[in-house]
């Protein structure tokens, strides 16, 4: 008499047809399933593991979320569904500023293209322009980048006036305002969070403001 080791898969058992289609060797299956991996668009992002990694206080995988799944999050804070009452959006949040305001190398790397437009939102309090979205800086945006870049005269005759011709913003910001602004980014450390990750960048923009902040007799 044999027994069968109930842990084990029985050597004659067949996987049954997925979807009334004749199943294919594991090998076939890895096979396929490692063109979907290797697609650029591929998102196997995972909020779950995030909130599970703080829960343990797990800092071997933090380190490692920090230097490359945070940046995988597209910040929509769905996530806030769950029943637990986690709030893994929350979290990657922290870690993400965690990751700027140390200079992390994955911060560095995720900014590069985001330089420009960080220089004309603190620069001038308001939204960029279409010019500003070029495939280079952008090649995680997809094919997209490339449209917007090749029919630029049709999206800045879809924006105000302003931007009609030039790579200027959409709309005014008022002096008020935008010294407000100003004084928030200082106060708050939010230029030194540049700082750590794009010194040039940082350099421009408190020149920027320094300059504007001393014209309204504001001393620093």
């Amino acid at each position: 008499m044999t027994t069968t080791d109930a842990s084990q898969p029985d050597a004659h058992y067949k996987a049954p047809n997925v979807a009334g289609y004749a199943d294919v060797p594991l090998e076939e299956k890895e096979r396929l399933f490692g063109q979907v991996k290797g697609d650029a668009r591929f998102y196997d992002f995972s909020p779950r593991r995030i909130a599970q990694a703080a829960a343990r206080e797990d800092v071997e995988l933090i380190y490692q979320q920090m230097q490359e799944d945070i940046w995988e999050c597209s910040q929509c804070f769905s996530c806030l569904r769950c029943p637990r009452g986690n709030n893994p959006g929350g979290i990657i949040t922290i870690m993400r500023e965690v990751a700027v305001s140390n200079g992390l190398a994955s911060a560095k790397e995720a900014l590069v293209g985001y330089s420009r437009i960080i220089y004309k939102i603190m620069s001038t309090g308001t939204q960029v322009s279409p010019d500003m979205l070029q495939q280079d800086a952008f090649p995680d945006w997809g094919p997209e980048t490339a449209d917007v870049s090749a029919n630029l005269d049709l999206w800045r005759r879809a924006l105000p006036p302003e931007t009609l011709h030039t790579t200027t913003t959409g709309w005014a910001v008022s002096d008020k305002t935008l010294i407000e602004l100003y004084l928030i980014w200082l106060h708050t450390g939010s230029l030194d969070m540049i700082a750590e990750v794009d010194a040039s960048l940082h350099a421009i923009l408190q020149e920027v403001m320094e300059e504007r902040l001393e014209d309204e007799g504001i001393e620093l």
